[in-house]
This record gives structure tokens, sequence and C-alpha cells, in this order.
């Protein structure tokens, strides 16, 4: 969260004058917004390329993927930063603004379900997890657990990472109506370090960021395979079943500072962040 202050303090001294880079320029400037997933990365790679771009100013803010590629396509963000991929009537809709949207993969990503550490249950498989999240179990005895109500937090609908776990868990079916559907990831994570009794789904970074507040479950695709835990190594090798690419999207051909930013963030030294933030490069 720090990082993200910083990121957008450089930003606001820039635009008030307050700062001897020259933002007269459009071209010396970019925004950069979307999924709350990818926040913390983004502003690890706009920090770290202002540090040696003096005459660049960037600006990272999150709202969910779905917000991103809205500002994409209204043209009021240079890159959207997104962890599913845009619909088909998402390029239509910004086709007929005069955009041709094109997609970067930039990282990989693990949603890791956690729980609170008082919580014995350590593995679930991927049929258990979407039954409780559909709202066919309620309980935690009925997935081996204590005879406790299972509290379901889930993401907003305009999070990327609320459509991705909908495919992938809930075979694209409905959540369930006692879900809470929470602001950020950081609330999911708070609520579950407080809750002893509740589930959550978050990205892999955040996971690891939250140290010992909350537990990751092991997860079993299938009867044939073994509990993985979520891990780099794991979402790299395809081990983990609950893994997905991270996207940055531009109105067209990305040129300018554009490219320049995305160049350094698929570099090795970009790709050297994504690891160090706790995601998975794309080589």
């Amino acid at each position: 969260m720090k990082r993200i202050i910083k990121v957008l303090l450089i930003v606001t001294l820039a635009l008030t004058g307050c700062t001897k880079k020259d933002t007269t320029s459009r071209s010396n400037y970019l925004t950069i917004k979307g999924s709350d997933t990818m926040v913390h990365l983004a502003s690890n790679w706009a920090e770290t390329y202002m540090s040696t771009h003096a005459e660049a100013n960037l600006s990272v803010t999150g709202g969910g993927s779905g917000t991103g590629i809205a500002a994409l396509i209204n043209g009021t963000t240079d890159i959207c930063i997104a962890s599913r991929k845009i619909k088909d009537k998402e390029v239509k809709l910004a086709q007929k603004n005069g955009a041709q949207p094109q997609e970067h993969v930039v990282a990989r990503d693990g949603i890791a379900v956690v729980v609170n550490p008082a919580n014995p249950v350590t593995k679930l498989t991927v049929d258990q997890i979407g039954r409780i999240y559909r709202g066919s179990y309620t309980n935690w005895k009925e997935v081996g657990g204590p005879d406790a109500p299972i509290v379901i937090l889930s993401r907003e609908s305009s999070s990327g990472t609320y459509v991705f776990f909908q495919e992938r868990v809930l075979s694209k079916q409905d959540y369930s109506t006692e879900a809470m559907l929470m602001p950020s990831t950081s609330a999911i994570i708070k609520t579950v370090s407080q809750d002893k009794w509740s589930i959550g789904y978050v990205g892999l970074g955040y996971a690891f960021e939250a140290k010992a507040k909350v537990k990751m479950l092991a997860v079993i695709d299938n009867i044939d395979s073994a509990p993985v835990i979520p891990s780099v190594e794991a979402v790299k090798s395809g081990a983990y079943p609950i893994a997905r690419p991270l996207y940055f999207y531009t109105k067209g051909k990305p040129a300018g500072l554009t490219k320049q930013f995305i160049d350094f963030c698929i570099s090795d030294s970009g790709q050297k962040i994504v690891l160090e933030t706790g995601y998975v490069p794309v080589n």
C-alpha cells in the first residue's frame, strides 16, 4: 500500500507543478488502471521505471478489471490492467470508440483459497470449493471440518478475479446469495483473519504478503490428483489448478511511453519484479 501511495503522490506533485518533471507533454504521462489483483505489481513496476526515467510520470489505480476495461473503452486510461480476458462485447464497444484493444500477457497468478489459521481444514477439492461458493455446502462439517457455518467471502462482480473464479471453480454457475461481496482483496484478507469460519479467495501475491494472518488451503483438482499448496513453482508447472494469465490491454498497438513501459515489464528486470512481488513470470 505504501508503494501505491508513493506512486500516486509522485503523479499528484507532478500535475500540481511541485516537481521539476516536465508534465506539459502528454507523452511523458501514462495512466494505468484496473485489476486490484495487479495494482501492487503494477505499482512496483511503475515505481522502478520512474526511478530510472526522470521524465516519466505514471499513475496506477485499481477498481477492478471491469473498471479498467471501461476506462480503456472510454479513452480515460492508456493501459488497462486485467486479471481476465476482455469480452467480445467489450471489444466491440471499444471499436465503436475508435480503439482496437491489444492484449499483452505480462505475468501469471494463482488464486489462493484462504481460511482463518484457527480453522482445522487444510485441503479441499475444486468441486468442494465450488459447492461452498454455490451454496450447496453451508457447514464446515460437510467438508471434513467442525460443526460451524461457512461464511463465504467473494470479490465484487466488477473484479476479474470474481469472473475467473466463477468460470474455473463454480463451473460458470451463480454464486450463493449468502456470499458477502467485498470491495477489495485486502478486505477479504482482513475479514478472514478476524472471522474463524470464513473462506475467501485472493491473488497469490496478496496471500504471501498476508503471511500468518490467513492460511492457504491445498487444492485437489480431481480424485486422481494430489493436494497442491499454491506457490510460484506450482503455478509455473501447471500443478496448481486455480491459476491464470494477467494482462495489459492497450487501445491499439502501443507506442511511445506505453510501449517503453510494457517492454520494461516483460524484460528480465521487469519479470524479476513479478517474482519478487509474489506472482509468476511469463518467461
